[in-house]
């Protein structure tokens, strides 16, 4: 078994914020990230894929169609986006942007895709938030 990872970086605006909570306990338990307008990071998205070679290409996948898949699934959903204003799974409050919402929300995107092609299987998806800060998810247990 073999694992292949692709990266890619995205810029995207959110803040933290649970509908369900006052004011108050927004700003107790999230902080400054529960400023209603919003602040900024580069992120870094990691895509791996697990599966056998093909024996006539070498390949795992072709790295220039789970490049597309990327792009065409979440970066163009996401990338110069405000997260809570823009993005589907988190508008009007559905989710909380957090890096490990985002993680689960590019895997459901991007597993029927990828799982669909043949061959390699989704293994895992990483968001960095910062370079020191990832979410890892893995699918459903």
């Amino acid at each position: 078994m073999i694992f292949l990872t692709r990266r890619a970086t995205f810029s995207a605006s959110h803040y933290y914020w649970n509908e369900a909570w006052s004011a108050a306990q927004n700003e107790q338990v999230f902080g400054k990230c529960a400023n209603r307008n919003g602040h900024g990071h580069n992120y870094t998205l990691e895509v791996t894929v697990a599966g056998e070679p093909d024996p006539v290409t070498g390949f795992v996948v072709d790295l220039k169609w789970l490049k597309d898949v990327m792009e065409r699934e979440v970066l163009a959903a996401y990338d110069h986006r405000h997260l809570n204003l823009e993005v589907e799974e988190f508008k009007a409050g559905k989710l909380v942007p957090t890096s490990e919402n985002i993680a689960i929300a590019a895997w459901k995107r991007l597993e029927p895709k990828v799982n669909a092609a043949g061959g390699a299987q989704l293994n895992r998806i990483r968001v960095y938030e910062t370079p020191e800060i990832f979410a890892e998810y893995r699918g459903e247990a």
